[in-house]
């Protein structure tokens, strides 16, 4: 794989009333309102980084040089839970970009990771020796917060509340609650 990006973020997965009751800021200005909103962001990628999962709905792309090798190859999606593929395009030998028809292929979600497959019958398509060639956009993250990531992203939020001018790690804390929603070998 040649890498992945997030081209839709996912809404902010913890109101900015959450953030205040757990902060207990009982009044705020609105650019207090916007560094909170702030903190939860950096967690939040913090936490999707260190898991290798997404939290909360997005729109992801994930790019590979080529199709698997083999006709029993799958390309693996990175960053699930995947709720749904929206297209798989590729471009030709020709140069040009396709749409590869969803009648090819089938999502596997049983398993630790999401993974595309042809569908019986079907060849990879023949595509351009050229980086990226292969793109996969996706939605990925389950829109409820599980327990544990929700009270990790609150505790990371507070802690950068609370030192703002410090260099501080990421607590223990939080790399513990984080632990049990972490894709592990990953």
């Amino acid at each position: 794989m040649s890498g992945f990006k997030i081209t839709t973020p996912p809404a902010q997965v913890i109101t900015t009333a959450d953030l205040k009751t757990h902060l207990r800021h009982v009044t705020t200005t609105a650019a207090q309102d916007a560094e909170m909103v702030n903190f939860l962001a950096a967690a939040l990628d913090h936490a999707q980084e260190y898991c290798s999962q997404s939290f909360g709905s997005q729109t992801l792309e994930a790019a590979f040089d080529r199709f698997p090798c083999d006709s029993y190859g799958a390309i693996e999606l990175p960053r699930g839970p995947v709720t749904s593929v929206t297209s798989v395009k590729y471009t030709d030998e020709n140069g040009a970009v396709q749409t590869w028809a969803s009648a090819n292929y089938f999502v596997d979600d049983y398993g630790l990771t999401t993974k595309i497959y042809r569908a019986f019958g079907i060849v990879w398509p023949v595509i351009q020796d050229i980086e990226n060639a292969v793109k996969v956009v996706y939605v990925a993250g389950a829109t409820v917060l599980p327990y544990a990531v929700r009270a990790a992203l609150l505790m990371h939020v507070y802690e950068m509340d609370q030192h703002r001018s410090a260099d501080i790690d990421v607590p223990a804390g939080v790399i513990s609650l984080l632990d049990t929603a972490k894709r592990w070998g990953r």
